[in-house]
């Protein structure tokens, strides 16, 4: 369903230092830098047939994060996710909500953590078992 999801940052560096470090628990490798013909630098991390980027904004103006707002990682184990966790919070994140780990629902239990980046953004990582 999605090409790709872009967040604004008001630090590129201190971004990509996190998407580094946290994008490459799922798998992801650096991110390909591209500064566009107006001078907003981006970034962007490719996995899997899909982008996720990072860019200054284009209108010159703050970067803001959306309340309300979340972006979801898929991880492939328990583990993977609290590395996720674990990583965010070791580049700048900040754990928010309830601790990694199983949480009941009407679809059965999932594993979830929420972070959020340096400039704000709510970030999920998120594994579903196999039935």
């Amino acid at each position: 369903m999605f090409s790709h999801v872009m967040l604004g940052t008001n630090d590129i560096n201190r971004s990509k230092r996190f998407y580094d470090a946290v994008l490459k628990v799922l798998g992801a490798g650096e991110a390909v830098e591209n500064t566009n013909k107006t001078g907003q630098r981006r970034l962007f991390y490719r996995h899997d047939g899909v982008a996720f980027s990072v860019s200054e904004p284009i209108d010159g103006k703050p970067a803001t994060c959306g309340n309300g707002s979340t972006i979801g990682f898929k991880c492939a184990s328990p583990e993977q996710l609290k590395r996720f966790h674990d990583v965010a919070l070791a580049n700048g994140g900040t754990s928010i909500e309830e601790p990694p780990g199983p949480r009941s629902g009407p679809a059965g239990v999932i594993h979830l953590a929420y972070v959020r980046d340096p400039d704000g953004n709510k970030l999920c990582a998120l594994h579903r078992p196999k039935p």
